[in-house]
């Protein structure tokens, strides 16, 4: 008994080794690809207080293993939004913004766990977040999308709600009497 046991232990060695040693075949890589789904509108123009907006090219993208429809990568919302300060007399400070989904019921279709809530982040104090009267910017959007909503169809509205300051704007010039020359 003691003889077999050392044979089945030296058996289990010997294949493990040469297991081991032997080339192991290579897991292949899942093809991907990016389904797209179009929001429609694709443009929605909106106007409040002292600044108007574009939301444009808005599409929901996620990806799926070929085959099997798997999802590998979570769905998106990609976009462009363009503001412009509407005002003839304030200029506008864009601070931040985000945005809200809402289902068919009124109410907001929350994000999934391990999602990121979707924000636009404007550039620094005196870097493209000021827009003086007229003056325009564009912001890309990229933000995590409701897997749920995706599915059941069931999104409504896009929500997007902007913190700004509006400051006075004055354009002015000063006039400095000058000499040449000690004249």
């Amino acid at each position: 008994m003691l003889k077999r046991t050392v044979v089945v232990i030296g058996a289990v060695v010997a294949a493990g080794t040469i297991y081991g040693c032997s080339q192991r075949p290579q897991a292949q890589a899942a093809v991907t690809e990016d389904k797209v789904f179009p929001v429609t509108p694709a443009s929605v123009k909106v106007h409040s207080g002292a600044v108007s907006g574009e939301l444009k090219d808005l599409k929901i993208t996620e990806t799926v293993e070929r085959g099997s429809g798997k999802i590998v990568t979570a769905p998106t919302l990609s976009g462009t939004l363009d503001l412009k300060n509407s005002s003839r007399d304030e200029a506008v400070r864009l601070v931040s913004g985000d945005l809200q989904y809402i289902g068919a019921d009124g109410k907001q279709i929350k994000l999934g766990k391990d999602r990121t809530a979707p924000m636009i982040s404007f550039s620094s104090y005196g870097d493209g977040s000021v827009l003086n009267p007229g003056k325009e910017t564009m912001q890309t959007l990229s933000v995590d999308f409701p897997a749920r909503a995706l599915k059941t169809k069931s999104l409504k509205d896009i929500r997007v709600d902007l913190a700004y300051t509006e400051s006075p704007y004055k354009d002015e010039a000063l006039n400095f009497p000058v000499t040449i020359g000690g004249q």
